[in-house]
């Protein structure tokens, strides 16, 4: 599939109700990919977004009782008009408060996809509590000896959902109920850049609207054009900060020959 030629192609208008400390970054990387961002988190007027939007991305990471009610009854409005709906669990596990208003969230709204690290989806898949802030614990990183584990429960989490399941870290997992992939893109420098996983996030998103037929495929794809083009980036920054813009850069000028070319990928029956 052409999934960034599509995502060019169709420039699927995004609303983010994002958290404020990367929702700039978000919105350069929807434009970088293709895409088309808008933001707007207050209550009288979000829900009434979704009319002219193609998909709903919702990260929690900064909260506040208005935005939550943004949320929801953004998320419900999306679900009617059958829009592409994906969330980022930022932070999940890490307080009581952020735990009730993330199931709230599940609750009322269908999600195509939840895309978090590793400690956020075993938070939500009540597994663990080991999220440190908005970062995942480092006990909890997907490993080859565990891997398997983590498809059981991204299944199981996807089944009792109808989400596709990305969990990002070192070794990513894409999942569905019934098949996983697991990629090795991305370096590990770009943990130190704020906002990498809100970015993706949003990739996501486009290219589920785009690529609809396979919504599997189509959030593997997101996924690796984030961690690819941090790896041809980190070819040239010389520090965190230029790493940052070159990733801008190069979603910019990725294309689906350096997807294909780039992605390390392996897909399994689960």
């Amino acid at each position: 599939m052409e999934f960034i030629k599509n995502i060019r192609e169709k420039t699927p208008l995004i609303h983010f109700i994002t958290n404020y400390v990367t929702v700039n970054d978000v919105a350069n990387a929807a434009l970088a990919i293709g895409a088309s961002p808008i933001m707007t988190d207050e209550v009288n007027d979000a829900p009434d977004m979704q009319n002219i939007c193609n998909a709903l991305v919702i990260n929690p990471g900064t909260l506040n009782e208005n935005t939550v009610k943004a949320m929801i009854e953004s998320g419900k409005r999306a679900n009617k008009l059958g829009h592409v709906v994906v969330l980022d669990p930022c932070g999940a596990g890490a307080t009581p408060y952020r735990n009730k208003v993330i199931a709230e969230l599940m609750a009322n709204v269908k999600f195509d996809c939840i895309k978090g690290n590793i400690s956020e989806i075993k938070a939500l898949a009540n597994v663990s509590q080991s999220t440190k802030g908005v970062d995942a614990d480092v006990s909890d990183n997907v490993t080859r000896e565990n891997m398997f584990d983590v498809f059981k429960m991204a299944k199981e989490l996807s089944q009792k959902t109808g989400a596709i399941i990305a969990i990002t870290g070192p070794i990513d997992v894409i999942a569905s109920d019934k098949a996983a992939y697991i990629t090795d893109n991305g370096c590990k420098e770009m943990r130190a850049i704020t906002g990498t996983g809100c970015m993706t996030a949003g990739v996501i998103a486009a290219s589920l609207v785009a690529n609809p037929s396979d919504k599997l495929k189509a959030c593997v794809a997101g996924v690796i054009a984030v961690g690819i083009s941090g790896e041809r980036a980190l070819s040239y920054a010389k520090g965190t900060g230029s790493l940052h813009i070159g990733l801008i850069d190069e979603l910019s000028n990725l294309d689906d020959i350096k997807l294909e070319v780039g992605a390390k990928i392996e897909r399994f029956d689960i």
